[in-house]
Formats: C-alpha cells, structure tokens, sequence
C-alpha cells in the first residue's frame, strides 16, 4: 500500500486551513489550532483518514468499479484530470452538468451524440452537407467534447466520487448522495466533512496539496487494478490446472 507521511502533508501545506471566521464548526474534531487567524488542521487525523479513503479507493478498483474524480476550480483541474487519466478513471474538470448522476441516461445520449457527430466526420457524410451545417456540427461537438470526454467511456454509474472541494461541487454530492453512491473528499475547515463518506481534513486550494492527496488516492486506485489484475491470472491459472487432468484421463 501507498504509503502517507506527516512530514510529506506538512512540507505540501496540507495543514493551512481557511480563515477562522469561514470555519465550519462541523471540522472542529480536525483543528489543531489556530495561528495567525487561520485554523491549523490536525495533520494526525487527516493522515488516519486518507489512509482509510485509500483502503476503500483501492477495494473499489480492485472489484472492476470505477471512481468518478471531480474538480472543476481552476487550480484543481489539470491535477485532477492528469490523475484520472493515469489510472484510466472517467473525470469532470470543468462543468458539473446538473442530472450528471440522477439523468445519466440523458448524459449517455449526448455522449452518443458526440460519438455520432465524430463518426459523421470520418464515414464522408461531412462532405454532403452544407458548410453551415459542419460549423454547427463541429461547435456542438466541440461543446460536448469539453463537458464530457472524461466521461465518454462511463457506461454505468460510477461507484464511489473523489471530489476536490465539496463547497464548490455540492451539486455532485447532492445527487451522489440521492443515488446512495459513496464519496470520497478532501474537506477544508470552510466546509461540513459530514457531507461525504470518507473525509479527509486538508487545504483544497493550494496546488501541492491537491497535487499530494489526489495522487495518494490514485495510487492507491492504481494498486487496486494491479491486484485486480493479478487475481485474474491466477484464476485463469487455477481454471487450466482443473482443466488439464481432465484432458490427460481423456486421453488415456
């Protein structure tokens, strides 16, 4: 497992906090102290509680399910996204769209419209139609290419959400909560960590502590697939062992 130290959340600032007249007293079990006008949060807890959200990160990957990463502020995104793509999970950096979760058959419908519209491109129907009408086409693909790439292979729900900033994405916990499905989050001292599933106390506005957390839960996701893997060619091992005496008293 992936391992977490105190001094490496220390040296990524992990431990900053917000102003104390934006705390959530909700976070008070997770304050350290207060410095400068600025609560200090307990590097202690949040390093027991991440290595929890890993443990059931890396089980759900493990299993074959997939982890939804979202993060739509600007400092978060290119993290979020670059480590959703390295551990092959789908993502949402830059518009939460309201049913993402709840209408997700309407969201499927416009990811199979932007498959359509790309096939158009390739099969010649581009080139009987008017120049206008590609413009349209080409616009409403690059539209839905923006909001929904991270999401163009998720078939399913996804079974558990990674989000950066529960204040900023309350719409995705909203519906992830309607929907019974499990989150994981990075909760500031601004915002209630009873919000989601499996909180982890820690400044969600710097870059390196994004950067740090988000890469802690990817690897931990990345371990699960590699075991994954390996069970399956043991299975696969332990299948051909019982098949081949069968095949050996066949022949005798």
């Amino acid at each position: 497992m992936s391992q977490i130290t105190y001094n490496e959340l220390l040296d990524a600032g992990v431990h900053f906090g917000h102003l104390t007249r934006k705390w959530n007293p909700a976070m008070a079990p997770y304050i350290f102290m207060e410095k400068n006008g600025i609560h200090i949060i307990d590097l202690n807890k949040t390093l027991r509680m991440a290595e929890e959200a890993s443990r059931a990160a890396r089980q759900l990957a493990r299993s074959g399910r997939k982890v939804l990463f979202v993060a739509t502020k600007k400092q978060a995104k290119d993290i979020v996204r670059a480590e959703a793509e390295r551990v092959n999970m789908p993502y949402v950096t830059e518009r939460w769209l309201g049913g993402m979760l709840t209408n997700f058959a309407t969201v499927r419908k416009s990811v199979k419209k932007m498959s359509n519209i790309e096939k158009m491109e390739t099969d010649g129907t581009f080139q009987n139609i008017s120049k206008k009408e590609r413009l349209m086409l080409n616009r409403e693909k690059d539209k839905l290419n923006k909001l929904l790439s991270g999401v163009s292979d998720l078939t399913r729900l996804p079974s558990a959400l990674y989000i950066v900033d529960i204040k900023k994405e309350h719409i995705a916990i909203n519906e992830a909560k309607k929907l019974n499905i499990p989150t994981i989050a990075m909760v500031d001292t601004n915002s209630d960590p009873n919000q989601v599933d499996f909180a982890i106390p820690a400044n969600d506005d710097a870059a390196k502590s994004i950067q740090y957390i988000t890469r802690y839960i990817s690897n931990a996701i990345s371990e699960g697939l590699n075991e994954r893997k390996l069970d399956k060619e043991a299975e696969t091992a332990s299948k051909k062992d019982e098949v081949e005496p069968v095949a050996e008293t066949t022949a005798e």
